[in-house]
């Protein structure tokens, strides 16, 4: 199984349940694996074929970036839903981290894996 994928995509959005939290930006990292059959794209040297990882990157840290969530929670599962339903993949893997966010820790965040599944089509 082919994979693509992004390592630290750094962002600063608003994110967080204290007051302090909801005024200033903090610098989230995301790291995106999602499967792709490279085959393809090996052959015709062509990005048509394969996932455009730019694309993905610039949607996910515009995503981000304007955004406002509390809970870390809610970003994750936002931005597996839009991996899965703007870019075609069958499944994503998602971790997020929030460094910083708790003493004496260098990180703490969340991880999922979300399928085509997890989000049927509208109607």
């Amino acid at each position: 199984m082919d994979r693509i994928f992004l390592r630290e995509l750094r962002v600063e959005t608003i994110i967080g349940i204290y007051d302090w939290e909801r005024e200033t930006r903090q610098f989230v990292s995301i790291d995106l694996e999602m499967p792709v059959d490279i085959r393809r794209a090996a052959a015709t040297d062509d990005i048509a074929d394969t996932l455009n990882y730019k694309k993905v990157a610039k949607r996910i840290l515009g995503y981000v970036e304007a955004s406002s969530f509390q809970l870390v929670e809610t970003l994750i599962e936002r931005i597996a839903e839009i991996i899965i339903t703007e870019f075609d993949v069958d499944w994503v893997k998602v971790t997020l981290s929030k460094p910083g966010a708790i003493r004496n820790s260098r990180d703490v965040g969340v991880a999922i894996e979300r399928v085509r599944a997890d989000y049927p089509p509208a109607g």
